[in-house]
């Protein structure tokens, strides 16, 4: 669903995109895929998201409702950035909608002390890695009258990083929740510790103007998800 959530933002801006240097090349912006191409490819998406949802037993039909639940906002994500000022706060709402799918599909309920703070952990950790994504491209998005937090948070780089280290540590404080509300082992709160020092390095050291340096910001966001993963499994483990 995340994948068809892509291809949905590609479809709505493949006629921006080719006026953006870094996406141009893009293939619906290329020229190198069609709309009709596209839309199949999404339609697969779609019917591949459906058969993982009905093998989801015994819990199918609950599950089914929490993943309805996200289509309005797999939807209209990609058309925020033309009228609402924080773009990033609908991509991380919809993004992390796998917190409660998942909760819901090992248990057929929902604990919401647990998994409201594990999805807007989510929330606030996208805001901080797509607002630093999101300067690569803020000058054309500027010129083009589209909105994001790159330029919603001001031009001031000092107050810009003050934002996203109180958005760092409010994931951080949500992360150490959810290890409070699972009883998890120590090697929990050590691990999200880890990756909280991570994102706060990520900002000290962006350079809000070097989009190599952004891109590689951005894409080390993997080590920060390798490492709450596995200091939620490895607390949960090591707990019991």
């Amino acid at each position: 669903m995340r994948g068809a959530g892509c291809t949905v933002n590609d479809l709505w801006d493949r006629n921006i995109d080719q006026q953006v240097a870094r996406t141009a090349v893009r293939p619906l912006a290329a020229g190198d895929v069609s709309v009709p191409q596209a839309v199949g490819f999404l339609a697969a998406q779609l019917s591949v998201g459906l058969a993982v949802l009905l093998s989801l037993q015994p819990h199918m039909w609950y599950c089914f409702q929490w993943g309805a639940a996200s289509l309005p906002l797999v939807a209209i994500y990609p058309a925020t950035k033309r009228f609402f000022a924080f773009p990033q706060l609908v991509l991380g709402l919809t993004f992390n909608w796998g917190a409660w799918m998942g909760w819901a599909a090992a248990h057929g309920s929902m604990d919401w002390a647990t998994v409201a703070p594990l999805y807007f952990s989510g929330v606030t950790w996208t805001l901080v890695y797509d607002t630093l994504y999101a300067h690569q491209d803020k000058h054309e998005d500027a010129k083009l009258g589209l909105q994001s937090t790159a330029l919603t948070f001001g031009s001031d780089v000092g107050q810009q990083k003050k934002i996203l280290q109180a958005l760092a540590a409010a994931t951080w404080c949500q992360w150490l929740m959810v290890g409070y509300q699972i009883d998890a082992a120590p090697v929990h709160f050590v691990g999200t510790s880890a990756a909280y020092a991570h994102l706060v390095w990520q900002i000290h050291t962006a350079q809000l103007e070097d989009p190599h340096n952004l891109a590689a910001r951005f894409r080390s966001n993997s080590a920060v998800g390798a490492l709450v993963f596995g200091s939620l499994a490895a607390g949960k483990f090591f707990a019991g």
